[in-house]
């Protein structure tokens, strides 16, 4: 059933993008995107530093356990991107994978599970600050017709920052060893032998955020470096299809393009919700439509150069793996 929503989600969302690049003067954002040409090949390989720093930020909460190469933690970043970014998986299908493959570099479950909660958990709180980043940037310097937009984006996030917040707090009441506890009892005891190992993922998470350095780095170094970075893809992409804006501009956008993206996690590839997400936003900033889907097309050649040739590698990984078993 779920697979069929998303294929469902995946045409419905194809057939928007369509449309808005057919309402958009179609000849107008070919032409923009063929003027800059391998310019946006270079805004998307800007992606790839991106995940550099996010594995050097990965292996940083990796606790209790010898660190995987740095190679191969780059390998699972970009396929764990790759999968959460193409399909239809809630952003947490990436998660599922990559401690599949974790385990594969021969890390403890408990270990692969409690750096890959601790590592969203931190992604989720830095990802609503930037993103109130961009609502305030949108309240200060959109057109007065757009300020509407601002708003609802605000109260969207006033509703989410709740749920952040329980998420980040939540560990302390022990959950997947009182989750295991509650499945052995409905089950008559078939559990039992999980339920040390979900303690000591429990253990393993507060030990991580105990260490105050590595949690404080993590937000206000790794992650606004990251910010930076996936910013920086959308301020060469705008230079190149000949509308420069400033960098705190490319934040904002980016920033809540995310945030948008994250809230269509139904949709494989965020499509029509990412080219509509551009359209409202940039048009909202002064850009012009051609422009902004252009922009979005800059978008979709970073997932054809980076995050396809991620779930190609996600297979052969696999693959490599069945045949050793």
């Amino acid at each position: 059933m779920a697979r069929h929503l998303g294929r469902v989600a995946a045409l419905a969302g194809l057939i928007v993008a369509l449309w808005l690049v057919a309402a958009s003067h179609p000849l107008a954002v070919f032409e923009l995107m063929r003027a800059a040409g391998v310019g946006l090949v270079f805004a998307a390989l800007i992606h790839v530093p991106h995940m550099v720093v996010n594995t050097a930020a990965w292996l940083t909460v990796i606790v209790g356990a010898r660190r995987p190469r740095a190679g191969a933690m780059l390998m699972i970043v970009w396929i764990r991107e790759s999968v959460n970014s193409m399909l239809p998986v809630a952003r947490v299908g990436g998660e599922i994978v990559g401690f599949r493959l974790m385990r594969k570099q021969g890390l403890p479950p408990s270990t692969s599970v409690a750096s890959l909660v601790v590592d969203m958990q931190l992604t989720l709180i830095s990802e609503l600050l930037f993103t109130l980043i961009g609502i305030g940037f949108l309240f200060s310097h959109a057109q007065s017709g757009s300020l509407r937009i601002a708003g609802d984006l605000a109260w969207g996030v006033a509703a989410l920052a709740p749920l952040l917040l329980l998420f980040a707090v939540i560990q302390y009441a022990s959950p997947f060893e009182r989750l295991m506890r509650v499945l052995n009892r409905m089950t008559r005891g078939i559990f039992e032998d999980r339920i040390g190992e979900s303690a000591q993922i429990d253990q393993l998470i507060k030990a991580i955020w105990r260490r105050r350095r590595v949690v404080l780095a993590y937000l206000f170094i790794w992650q606004p470096l990251n910010c930076l970075l996936t910013s920086l893809e959308i301020w060469v992409a705008l230079r190149f299809l000949g509308a420069p804006v400033s960098l705190i501009e490319a934040v904002a956008i980016d920033s809540l393009i995310q945030a948008l993206s994250s809230a269509a996690f139904f949709v494989p590839g965020a499509l029509g919700v990412q080219e509509g997400g551009f359209l409202v936003i940039g048009g909202a900033l002064g850009l012009d439509p051609a422009t902004c889907v252009a922009l979005a097309g800059a978008r979709r050649v970073r997932d054809l150069l980076v995050f396809v040739p991620g779930l190609v590698a996600w297979q052969f990984a696999e693959s490599a793996r069945f045949a050793r078993a």
